[in-house]
């Protein structure tokens, strides 16, 4: 174990995985909307950007990292909603 690093649980990872599972497919209905300026080619690389993220994301095991996540995925949600992409 690496020092300064808190390892998750059995049970911290069954409480983040519904939270998790709601934000990815929230982001990806989200990346649907006709109110952002995509055309469909841009918008599948998005969402296989997306999918990379949260793969990459559910491998993770210190608590540091997964709440790094969640707060990534709730700030690129809020941008969604406004129509807009950064």
């Amino acid at each position: 174990m690496a020092k300064g690093l808190i390892w998750a649980t059995a049970e911290d990872l069954a409480r983040n995985r519904g939270k998790v599972l709601s934000l990815y497919r929230q982001i990806l209905r989200s990346l649907n909307s006709p109110d952002l300026p995509l055309t469909y080619a841009a918008r599948l690389s998005k969402k296989a950007e997306v999918r990379t993220i949260f793969i990459f994301g559910s491998e993770e095991r210190s608590l540091h990292n997964i709440a790094d996540l969640i707060d990534t995925a709730e700030y690129s949600l809020s941008i969604l909603k406004k129509g807009r992409l950064p």
